[in-house]
């Protein structure tokens, strides 16, 4: 007897019947509506639910009538895969969810405020009973601080990950290791301390007349040590995944190590440094505590970074989604999605540059 015949006994296997054991969309269908009408009937009936039980309780009917039913037709086996198959797909769909949730949420709180006065004005001058203001400054100080403090952290990162992979050993590799893991769970506020005490409190006096000054290059610098662990470790893991018979051939035509690691190594990990780099990014513009204690967060429009307070996208959201005025919600929430499509666009520029690269493709 063989296996087909083992797992539906009392069918003929005919050359037909093997080509056709697959259960049709309409049997898969007819069992969705099945379970959603008993769920009902069972949950609202009953009085014990609303329509989230209905919801969960049509899904384990579902996949029980699924599994008797395509067992029936398609075998033991195939019932399996398909119920497993099944359920992977709703795990990816509840994974969905909570991200399209808040895309929508967004979106529709978010687009009031789309407008050009709200990208070409600062909050100077802007009383409570006034429904104008804009979030221009903010913008301004999110793309100077953060593009500071990608430019001190992404060499540093880097090239840290490039010597702990390609020279580190022995007990400083460990120690820098150590430190970098350390580092990776700093708290926000932390860093914003620590660039306060050192910076704001003690640097800034000597080019100031001996005052301390609060400033957007401060908050780059507590940013970049935010920014440094994860770009360490992104790129490290990505340097690590490079192809050790790439180093080799490279090796054997007589180049040497530091132009490897330059032409060869780096190339061929740049799309996962990327990602590393934007990940580091996207979590910098979203700080709000580390400008809020050394760049003051000002109403007004700031183009220097390097002297005087600035604000930032996240710590204006922060600001407006505290205030008492009845229009300051409807700001916070376009901030936050001006925040987000920021983000967004410079992760799709930085990508697309990244697949530019010959050795990737």
């Amino acid at each position: 007897m063989s296996v087909l015949d083992r797992e539906m006994p009392g069918v003929a296997m005919t050359p037909d019947n093997i080509r056709r054991r697959n259960l049709p969309l309409g049997t898969n269908l007819l069992i969705v509506v099945a379970a959603l009408v008993v769920s009902a009937v069972v949950v609202l009936g009953a009085g014990i639910g609303n329509w989230l039980l209905v919801v969960v309780l049509a899904s384990v009917i579902y996949l029980v009538g699924l599994n008797v039913v395509a067992s029936r037709v398609e075998g033991k086996r195939a019932a399996r895969n398909r119920m497993w198959q099944t359920l992977i797909y709703a795990a990816c769909v509840l994974a969905v969810l909570p991200l399209a949730s808040v895309v929508w949420t967004l979106i529709s709180k978010g687009a009031s405020r789309l407008d050009g006065d709200f990208f070409g004005s600062s909050m100077a001058n802007i009383g409570a009973r006034d429904p104008n203001g804009g979030a221009y400054h903010a913008i301004i100080g999110t793309l100077e601080q953060v593009g500071i403090a990608a430019l001190i952290a992404v060499p540093l990162g880097v090239l840290g990950a490039v010597y702990l992979v390609e020279y580190g050993r022995g007990r400083f590799a460990n120690t820098v290791r150590f430190f970098v893991d350390v580092m990776t769970g700093i708290p926000s506020i932390v860093a914003g301390l620590f660039i306060l005490s050192f910076w704001v409190l003690v640097v800034s006096k000597w080019f100031n007349d001996g005052n301390p000054e609060y400033s957007g290059f401060a908050a780059s610098l507590a940013l970049s040590v935010l920014m440094l662990p994860t770009i360490v470790r992104s790129t490290e893991e990505m340097l690590r995944l490079v192809p050790g018979p790439l180093r080799e051939g490279s090796y054997a035509l007589g180049v040497p190590q530091w132009k490897t690691i330059l032409k060869v190594v780096l190339p061929t990990a740049a799309p996962g440094i990327v990602t590393g780099v934007m990940l580091a990014i996207a979590r910098a513009a979203g700080e709000t505590a580390p400008v809020l204690l050394v760049a003051g967060g000002l109403a007004r429009i700031n183009f220097d970074p390097f002297s005087g307070g600035q604000a930032s996208l996240a710590l204006y959201v922060y600001q407006q989604a505290g205030d008492a005025s009845k229009y300051a919600p409807a700001r916070a929430w376009t901030a936050a999605l001006t925040l987000v499509a920021l983000v967004l666009i410079l992760t799709i520029a930085a990508k697309l540059l990244a697949r530019r690269n010959k050795l990737t493709r």
